[in-house]
């Protein structure tokens, strides 16, 4: 790409840092082949006070042995208003031998900023927002890849379990298992033992375990929930069994596939719950649910509210060798 091909400003905005940083990367490379990159690349810190009138004279300044001069302008997410009007006028009239990045966590599109960038080029905003949950996965896949390594989809799961959804920790972990695991795979049992858990645990991952039938980890996943969340866990949980009751259903009919329609949810929020539902037979399922009465009572009256929720997770989670016992009286409630 020649360096007439570049646009004479640009806007990364979005909380993806790892996208924002490669925006910068990419630039960077291109001044640096000049050989003169000492000379003509200048960054600035605009959450420190930043002098717009010498900011304006850099912009304007020649390049030195260069094609172009590169000017970042880091952190504009809040910036004092005759710093961001001088940053507009300017946007308006550039400088023809300088590339402005400015990069921002978060920006309004209605913001005269914005706007500006905005109509210089339609390519000249860089969308860095950050990816959805359910792309998240897929990302931290390619992530792997460029550390040379393949993820699993369930260890890359469990990654952003642990480590959050944040691409700059996500990469550092990635970093770290690339250097750490040999095998040509990063499974789940690696990132298990080698990343330590830093993140909130979402009500959806005990959800899951419990629903995988994977005791160990619904009751580990459990522990590390907020303290008193058990009223809405149990909530949460009836609303699981209702849907692999009904996804048992249909799947019992060879109607699988309108499960997602049937429960006015998206086609990724239940794409395991035909496998999770297979683990169970009907009868068990109508007995958590049954089970779910005597729960709800001990948890709005007893004490022993967290012993009646732990037990109930177990029967549910707990393969069971035998049919299901009889419905009677729990022992926290006699």
């Amino acid at each position: 790409m020649a360096a007439s091909a570049l646009l004479p400003v640009y806007l990364a905005v979005g909380p993806d840092e790892v996208k924002r940083e490669a925006a910068v990367d990419r630039l960077k490379k291109r001044l640096e082949a000049s050989g003169m990159a000492d000379f003509n690349l200048d960054v600035r810190d605009m959450t420190k006070d930043p002098d717009i009138d010498d900011i304006i004279g850099s912009l304007n300044t020649y390049p030195m042995g260069a094609d172009f001069r590169l000017v970042i302008l880091e952190g504009c997410d809040k910036l004092a208003e005759p710093v961001r009007e001088g940053l507009v006028a300017y946007v308006k009239n550039p400088a023809p031998t300088t590339v402005l990045l400015i990069l921002a966590a978060q920006m309004a599109k209605n913001t005269r900023l914005y706007k500006a960038v905005a109509a210089v080029d339609k390519k000249a905003v860089i969308d860095c927002a950050a990816k959805k949950g359910r792309e998240l996965p897929l990302l931290v896949q390619g992530m792997a890849r460029r550390h040379g390594k393949e993820i699993s989809l369930d260890a890359a799961e469990e990654l952003i379990a642990r480590a959050g959804d944040g691409t700059r920790m996500l990469g550092n972990e990635l970093k770290t298992l690339a250097q750490m695991v040999d095998a040509p795979r990063i499974e789940r049992v690696d990132v298990e033992r080698l990343v330590v858990r830093t993140a909130e645990v979402k009500p959806w991952d005990f959800l899951n375990a419990v629903a995988a039938r994977d005791l160990p980890r619904a009751l580990e996943l459990y522990r590390l929930q907020p303290p008193k969340s058990e009223v809405r866990l149990f909530s949460l949980l009836c609303t699981r069994l209702r849907e692999l009751m009904c996804a048992k259903a249909l799947d019992r009919r060879g109607q699988g596939r309108e499960l997602a329609h049937v429960l006015g949810l998206q086609g990724w929020q239940v794409r395991n719950h035909l496998g999770w539902a297979r683990r169970f037979t009907s009868e068990e399922l109508e007995a958590a649910l049954a089970e779910a009465v005597d729960v709800e009572a001990a948890l709005k009256g007893s004490r022993d509210g967290q012993v009646a929720f732990t037990v109930w997770i177990s029967h549910i989670a707990g393969k069971r060798t035998a049919p299901p016992a009889p419905r009677q009286a729990p022992t926290w409630a006699q």
